[in-house]
């Protein structure tokens, strides 16, 4: 397989509309069509303001890369991780181009896809399959011991180092890894404060098989909000949540007030008073409320009482001690001095005094190394080491014995602590029947002595509640007999002045805000269809070249409904056979994932993207032969301006690159035993075949077999690769279909057989057909060469006089045979 020469930087292909207008460039067009437009100058402004406010929150943004400064991929390094035992490199090249990464089932390639995915955005589609909870508690590596670990080496576009992503798990959830961005004269920092967040949200680089699914049976807001995303309409996104969180603001003020007249007139109709009559009438009158006559009713409340009133009001509200508390209080407090006087009677209590008493001679002998007397009886006897050493061994064990007294102390003095929590400080005012009940109950508050509290708190705190139960009621009967229940009504209507007064006045303001809204949702719409427009050419050009021979055409993709709106979803228009259809339930599996790589790709190679890479994960699945041809082209195409990685096990597209002589790197996965995984890069297979004959001549001490049987074999295996390549590529320039021509290489059994297909194209041409073409086009030597190859099979073998040269001869007929000659 060849590799492709090197290849310049992305630049935007022809048939592509340029979508780099970033947000500024979004506000300002839109700023131009307001000013020419015929809206009334308040909600102008309105708009003028929430489009401002979106400008300056995208000037705050974390740096995000830009799709200027794009970024590649220059290698996947991954240990510990799924398939990959010990640390395993995927090299790359950072630069526009496909690699194939190659390999059976099970050699770890998709470790490799897995892993960069998850450093990048935290997750993979595995999670969100129904076998994700097996997935998450089996991600380790089964073989290798070390923690896992993937580096995401990255290339960014006009800097020269590589700056690197770091992946690790502090423990055994695979969705909480912790990844570190390392970018060269800029440090290191944690990768989910940089900003890239909502740029692989909107613009993901990452398609695996699971996802094909997910783009077409996902739910429609998602598939909705994929596309949408990537359109650069989010500004204005944000700019209408401001002015919807207005009009919510506003209208819910206005439905509040209006909710709340209907109990208000009932209150008011219940009373037999004029003022009440009168009050009702204005609340009840259409259009906007009376406010001045509705002040005046308020306001003309007599006066002469309002002292006495406050403080009947205020001895209502009065709240004595709360009695199940402070009775809970009291019993944790008894029970406390219950426990301290048993843990005093165990001698806890005197091995704690002791502890303290050694410990304190303990200090003070330290502190004074020269007495010569007992600090305590005057004694001669000296408090020498030996002491000390007793002396504090004694402390240790006297403390450890003292544990059950320090706790029963503690405890005790949190129940103290408790119930004098409980004693509220005596209110500014107060009814002169209260005070002593309250002063009585707030000295509880100093009493040191647990018992006494105890008593005393609990016969303190039931006086006081019920002098303030009896004071409350004598109050709310006197409250009923001074015109209370007019006074309770005028509060309520007064209250609700309180919050009408502006609620109405913000009608003409809402109405603002309404137009305002109507008219960024028509100018959002049409700025999303004519930025829709190119992403939809793009899917179809897409479709045309994975379709083959499919017979359903792609009419549209259209956006329905809003990104708020409850219902919206992504909207395919296909036929079939020029009827008109529903896609998801006319096309096959195959034709269905074909589609999905039609939406997922101009998302991905998007000219906004600040992604130079995509990665795609087995889109092989389900595409009949000539899809993956198809498939082919497209990612050839999608490699002119983006890096292409595609993981896959089916050789079928790696046949597709060489059949239309794409060019292509191969990168081939090997995995051995206890998940050693290896990368190496996938040669011209003529060549390899060349070296495989060149390193059986260098071998030395072989025996004659070598040359006579073993060598011509080899070469023959070198020719036999040789006419195969010209065949496909012979067949597929003749259109034929891929199956059929799969089949008739297939049945090309013997070396003439083979090299008749990649001659003519026609197996059953003659040998003295294949000798004569192969005589005008390499020579008469050609004919002998293939006749020595032959003959190695044979039990005489064949002579070998100069190994070397029939191997360079070997080589001369494979290069130039490889390529069919074009037709006249």
């Amino acid at each position: 397989m060849t590799e492709h020469p090197a290849q310049n930087e992305p630049n935007a292909s022809d048939h592509q509309v340029d979508h780099r207008r970033g947000a500024a460039s979004t506000l300002s067009r839109l700023t131009a069509r307001l000013e020419s437009s015929t809206l009334a100058e308040a909600p102008r402004e309105l708009l003028r303001e929430a489009l401002g406010a979106t400008a300056t929150e995208s000037s705050g943004t974390p740096a995000a890369p830009h799709p200027d400064q794009r970024v590649f991929l220059d290698s996947i390094s991954v240990n510990g991780f799924r398939g990959i035992g010990r640390k395993a490199r995927l090299p790359l090249t950072a630069r526009p181009g496909v690699t194939l990464v190659v390999g059976r089932n099970g050699s770890g390639k998709s470790s490799f896809a897995e892993g960069a995915e998850t450093a990048l955005t935290g997750r993979t589609a595995r999670l969100d399959k129904q076998r994700g909870e097996v997935w998450r508690r089996h991600w380790r590596n089964l073989h290798d011991g070390a923690d896992p670990k993937v580096e995401v080496r990255l290339a960014l576009a006009g800097d020269p180092r590589l700056s690197t992503l770091t992946c690790t798990w502090p423990g055994d959830d695979v969705t909480a890894p912790e990844v570190e961005f390392r970018r060269p004269g800029h440090g290191r920092r944690p990768f989910a404060g940089i900003g890239w967040e909502r740029a692989l949200n909107d613009y993901s680089p990452f398609l695996s098989y699971a996802d094909l699914d997910k783009i077409l049976n996902g739910r429609p807001s998602e598939q909705y909000d994929s596309v949408a995303a990537i359109l650069g309409l989010r500004e204005l996104t944000d700019a209408d949540e401001r002015l919807q969180s207005i009009e919510k603001t506003l209208d819910s003020a206005l439905k509040q007030v209006e909710a709340e007249l209907p109990a208000l007139a009932e209150a008011l109709s219940a009373l037999d008073d004029p003022r009440a009559v009168r009050a009702l009438a204005v609340v009840g009158r259409a259009g906007d409320p009376d406010f001045t006559e509705l002040d005046a009713l308020v306001t003309a409340l007599p006066d002469a009482d309002e002292g006495r009133l406050r403080e009947l009001r205020a001895t209502a509200a009065l709240a004595g001690p709360d009695l199940g508390a402070v009775g809970s209080a009291v019993d944790r407090l008894r029970e406390a001095v219950a426990v301290l006087d048993d843990v005093c009677a165990s001698g806890a209590e005197d091995a704690h005094q002791r502890a303290e008493l050694l410990a304190k001679a303990l200090e003070h002998s330290r502190r004074h190394q020269d007495e010569d007397t007992c600090p305590v009886c005057g004694s001669d006897r000296t408090l020498d080491e030996a002491w000390a050493e007793r002396a504090a061994e004694q402390v240790a064990g006297l403390r450890q014995e003292a544990v059950t007294a320090r706790e029963a102390r503690d405890d005790l003095r949190d129940a103290v602590d408790a119930l004098r929590y409980l004693v509220t400080p005596v209110p500014a005012w107060l009814p002169a029947a209260l005070v002593d009940p309250w002063e009585e109950w707030q000295a509880c508050r100093v009493l040191d002595d647990a018992e006494r509290l105890a008593a005393r708190a609990e016969t303190a705190a039931l006086v006081l509640a019920d002098a303030c139960a009896a004071l409350r009621e004598e109050a709310l009967r006197e409250l009923e007999k001074l015109d209370e229940e007019w006074r309770t009504c005028v509060t309520r209507l007064a209250g609700w002045l309180d919050r009408a007064r502006p609620a109405y006045a913000g009608r003409p303001r809402l109405s603002q805000v309404r137009a305002a809204r109507k008219w960024l949702k028509e100018a959002r719409a049409e700025l999303r269809e004519e930025r829709l427009r190119p992403f939809e050419d793009h899917s179809q050009r897409i479709w045309e070249e994975l379709r083959q021979q499919s017979n359903v055409d792609l009419r549209s993709v259209r956006l329905t409904g809003s990104e708020k709106a409850t219902v919206r979803k992504l909207v395919m228009d296909v036929s079939v056979d020029g009827t008109e259809a529903a896609a998801l339930g006319v096309m096959s599996q195959g034709e269905l994932h074909s589609l999905a790589l039609s939406l997922f790709l101009p998302r991905a190679a998007a000219p906004d993207s600040p992604f130079g890479f995509v990665v795609i994960d087995d889109p092989v699945q389900s595409m009949d032969p000539a899809k993956v041809h198809g498939l082919a082209k497209v990612l050839h195409d999608l490699g002119e301006t983006r890096q292409v990685v595609v993981f896959t096990h089916d050789t079928r597209l790696q046949r597709a690159f060489t059949n239309q002589e794409l060019p292509v790197t191969v990168l081939e996965v090997e995995r051995a035993g206890r998940s050693v995984v290896t990368v190496n890069r996938v040669t011209d297979p003529v060549r390899q075949a060349l070296a495989d004959a060149r390193a059986l001549i260098r071998t030395r001490n072989l025996p004659p077999v070598a040359m006579t049987h073993v060598l011509p074999s080899l070469c023959r295996a070198v020719l036999e690769r040789a006419f195969s390549e010209a065949a496909w590529l012979r067949l597929h320039r003749a259109g034929m279909a891929e199956h059929e021509a799969e089949k008739t290489v297939a049945g090309a059994i013997t070396l003439m057989d083979i090299a008749a297909l990649g001659l003519f194209g026609d197996p059953t041409r003659t040998a003295g057909d294949v000798y004569r073409e192969l005589r005008r086009r390499c020579g008469p030597r050609a004919v002998d060469l293939v006749r020595q190859c032959q003959e190695g099979a044979h039990p005489s073998g064949t002579s070998m006089p100069d190994p070397h040269r029939f191997v360079d001869d070997i080589k001369a007929v494979a290069l130039t045979v490889r390529k069919p000659e074009e037709g006249p």
